[in-house]
C-alpha cells in the first residue's frame, strides 16, 4: 500500500463560528482506494499558506509512502530541513498528515485506532465545553457571557442541565504579545467574583475550569490563584507564558489547584520539561498540532509516570476531536475532554455522521479508523476566504 495524494480543505465556520473561524483539513488517498482524513491546528500562517505547506511536506515525505510506516515518516518530517527541534507550525502539519495515516492504518485493519494503541481503556469520556453566547450570536462578537459574572452564571446552569459536570470561562483580560504582565486590581475583581458567581450557581454539580492564555508573570499568577482557590476549580490553564516551565512551577507550589497547560506546546520533548519541572499536572495537548497520535500516547505514557492527566484540547473541528477521542479512550490517565458544546451545529454539518454525545460524555466509536469521515459537499460549499490567522493576540500591551 502506498499513498498516492494529498488534498487539502481550508474551510470557513460559519457562524456562530464556535471553535475558531476556520478549519483546515487534509486527506490522503493510498493507491487501493482507502482513504483517511487529518486536521491541522497551525495558527501562525494564513490558513491558504498553511494548506500549502502541508501540499509540500505531503509530497516530499508521503506520496509514495507506506502509511503504516508512522514512525519513520515522523522522524523524516521533524528533521526535515535540518529541523529536529519543536516547531510548532511544522509540528501542526505533521500532526495533520500522521492522523490521516493512522485513519488508514485503522480502516486497513478493520480496526478503531484506539485498539491500535492499547485497546479500549474508557467505555465513555467526560466532556466539558466552554461558556460560549447563545448559537444566534457571533463568539468573536462581546457579549455578557464573557465579562459579566451573571450572565456567565447563567449560561453555566444551562450547560449543566444540559449534561455538562465541567465549564470554562477566562475573565482575567485580553492576551497580547507583550505577556507575562501583572493582572490589575479590577481584573482580580472579576475574575473572583466570576468564579464565585458560576460556583454559587452550580454548586458541585460541575468542576469550574478557570483558563487563561499566558498573559501573568508567575507573581501575578499567584496572586490571582489566592483568590479564586477557595472555589476550588478543578484548574488553571496556562498561567504564565509557555517558554519557561520553570516560571510555570513557582504557580503550581504556590497554589492548590492543579495546574493544566499544553495547547501550545508541541512533540514529546517539550511537555517532558513542563513534567520535569513540575509545572503542570494536567496536560492539554492538542493532536492536530503536538505531532499526532503517536507522539501523543507517547506524551500521555510520560505524563502516567508523574501521575499526572490529560485533557485533550479543542478549539478547532471535529477531525482532530475524533483523534482525541481515540487517544483519550485507551489512555488510563485520560481526565476530560473538550468539547464543543454538544457536537451539533457545523461540527456535526461537516461530518457524514456526526460524533456521538450523550448526557455530558462522548460514546466511543466503533468504527474503524478515526471513526468519522470528512462531509466533503460541506466542506467544499464552506471555503474560508479570508486571511486572518486562527487565533490573534493584541499587538500592543494590555492594562
Amino acid at each position: 500500500m502506498k499513498i498516492v495524494d494529498v488534498k487539502t480543505f481550508v474551510v470557513g465556520n460559519p457562524p456562530p463560528r464556535f471553535g475558531g473561524r476556520y478549519f483546515i483539513f487534509l486527506k490522503l488517498t493510498t493507491d487501493s482506494g482507502i482513504t483517511g482524513v487529518g486536521e491541522v491546528y497551525v495558527a501562525t500562517f494564513s490558513p491558504h499558506l498553511v494548506a500549502r505547506m502541508i501540499e509540500d511536506v505531503a509530497e516530499r515525505h508521503f506520496i509514495g509512502a507506506d502509511p503504516f510506516k508512522i514512525e519513520t515518516l515522523w522522524r523524516q518530517v521533524y528533521g526535515r530541513g535540518y529541523a529536529l527541534r519543536p516547531d510548532i507550525t511544522l509540528g501542526g502539519i505533521l500532526s495533520g498528515l500522521e492522523m490521516a495515516c493512522w485513519d488508514i492504518v485503522g480502516k486497513e485493519t478493520n480496526k478503531p485506532v484506539y485498539e491500535l494503541l492499547g485497546g479500549q481503556v474508557h467505555e465513555k469520556l467526560r466532556t466539558y465545553t466552554y461558556l460560549y453566547p447563545p448559537n444566534d450570536v457571533d463568539a468573536y462578537a462581546d457579549h455578557p457571557v464573557y465579562t459579566d459574572p451573571d450572565a456567565a452564571a447563567e449560561k453555566a446552569v444551562l450547560e449543566v442541565e444540559r449534561g455538562f459536570t465541567g465549564v470554562k470561562f477566562d475573565p482575567a483580560g485580553r492576551y497580547s504579545v507583550f505577556d507575562g504582565r501583572q493582572p490589575t486590581l479590577e481584573a482580580l475583581e472579576l475574575s473572583e467574583r466570576m468564579v464565585r458567581t458560576i460556583r454559587e450557581a452550580v454548586g458541585t454539580k460541575a468542576d469550574l475550569l478557570f483558563g487563561t492564555h499566558g498573559q501573568f508573570t508567575a507573581s501575578g499568577a499567584i496572586r490571582l490563584a489566592k483568590r479564586i482557590e477557595k472555589y476550588e476549580p478543578l484548574w488553571f490553564e496556562e498561567p504564565t507564558p509557555p517558554e519557561n516551565p520553570d516560571e510555570m512551577a513557582r504557580v503550581a507550589r504556590s497554589t492548590s489547584i492543579p495546574i493544566s497547560t499544553g495547547e501550545r506546546l508541541t512533540t514529546k520533548y517539550e511537555f517532558a520539561r513542563v513534567l520535569q519541572a513540575g509545572a503542570a499536572s494536567i496536560l492539554q495537548l492538542n493532536l492536530g498540532r503536538c505531532g499526532g497520535l503517536l507522539e501523543g500516547k507517547k506524551i500521555a505514557a510520560l505524563a502516567e509516570t508523574y501521575y499526572a492527566q490529560l485533557a485533550p484540547h479543542l478549539y478547532c473541528g471535529p477531525i482532530v476531536g475524533a483523534a482525541n477521542i481515540q487517544l483519550s479512550t485507551c489512555s488510563p490517565n485520560f481526565l476530560i475532554l473538550e468539547s464543543i458544546q454538544d457536537w451539533t451545529g457545523f461540527h456535526a454539518d461537516i461530518l457524514v455522521k456526526p460524533i456521538q454525545w450523550q448526557d455530558g460524555y462522548v460514546i466511543p466509536p466503533t468504527e474503524p479508523g478515526l471513526g468519522v469521515e470528512l462531509n466533503e459537499a460541506v466542506a467544499l460549499a464552506n471555503p474560508y476566504t479570508g486571511n486572518e490567522l486562527h487565533l490573534e493576540m493584541a499587538e500592543k500591551p494590555q492594562p
